[in-house]
């Protein structure tokens, strides 16, 4: 179920992103041309685009571009490695199809495509998902399912913008891996965190000793602690998380203190949180 989207390829999702032979092909002038505001990938490997530049340079532009008509010009859909390797090619003109697409279908095509080439880092996904839910006012069930992946392969990725900037930037440079990325969001504290950031940077650590490094800072901190009530480490409670989460479809902790405890329900728009809202009115918990 997790991957049943993407697994049916970009032309299943969206046929009209892809050049078939009914479609008319034109030349366009290069500088009509404006990459997808949408785009999710901020970096593009210079080996790789070098590359695809030699080879338009031999064999020129194959594949046309898939475009869409805005304001001034046209924004790219489909191909934005294409047009940038024609920039570098000094090309004049490139060939390229003009269809209709929405702004929500621009969003989508361009993650799902990134996506099935992997060619995003996690960050770029994280901040793609994001934008996503932000600019649409879904929630993660409906990114979701938009996507082709499960709630919790969301839910993981958003948690990396939990991240200081520092981390997410070593993430996105390959310097981390979402490995990394995960272990890290074990320290609560920032400072700490972001020296045991720069020790794994410095020393090359693998997730695995990073992961160790975590258990024994935590086990440090959590002696410093005062001793807390025996009742935190029921295991009720961790049943009563279960079904909390499964009842409002996103992660929520219990807080067990001596006298008191909390629960918290997190949500990552505010899409989300209406829904939240929603759920506990019609259960009458807020009466």
């Amino acid at each position: 179920m997790a991957n049943k989207g993407l697994g049916k390829g970009l032309g299943a999702l969206f046929p009209t992103a892809e050049v078939n032979e009914a479609d008319v092909v034109n030349e366009v002038p290069l500088a009509e041309l404006r990459p997808n505001p949408y785009q999710p990938r901020k970096h593009f490997d210079p080996e790789a685009l070098e590359e695809l530049v030699s080879s338009i340079k031999e064999h020129g532009i194959v594949q046309p571009l898939v475009v869409r008509k805005s304001i001034r010009g046209f924004e790219i859909v489909a191909g934005e490695r294409r047009f940038r390797a024609a920039k570098e090619a000094n090309f004049s003109y490139v060939p390229v199809v003009v269809k209709d697409f929405t702004d929500e279908q621009m969003m989508e095509i361009a993650l799902i495509e990134n996506l099935q080439r992997e060619d995003l880092n996690s960050i770029e996904i994280a901040q793609a998902y994001k934008k996503l839910m932000d600019h649409f006012s879904i929630t993660q069930e409906d990114l979701a399912a938009r996507v082709g992946k499960s709630r919790p392969h969301v839910t993981n990725y958003l948690r990396l913008l939990q991240l200081p900037p520092e981390v997410q930037e070593n993430v996105s440079r390959g310097t981390f891996s979402m490995g990394h990325a995960r272990a890290l969001r074990g320290i609560k504290d920032q400072e700490i965190l972001l020296k045991l950031a720069k020790k794994v940077e410095k020393e090359g650590a693998s997730v695995r000793q990073l992961e160790e490094w975590v258990q024994q800072i935590n086990q440090v901190q959590q002696k410093k602690k005062k001793p807390k009530a025996k009742e935190e480490s029921n295991p009720a409670y961790k049943r009563y998380e279960d079904m909390l989460q499964e009842a409002f479809s996103t992660p929520v902790r219990i807080r067990q203190g001596r006298r008191k405890g909390r629960i918290e329900i997190e949500y990552f728009s505010q899409r989300e949180l209406e829904r939240l809202i929603e759920m506990l009115q019609n259960d009458r918990i807020l009466d």
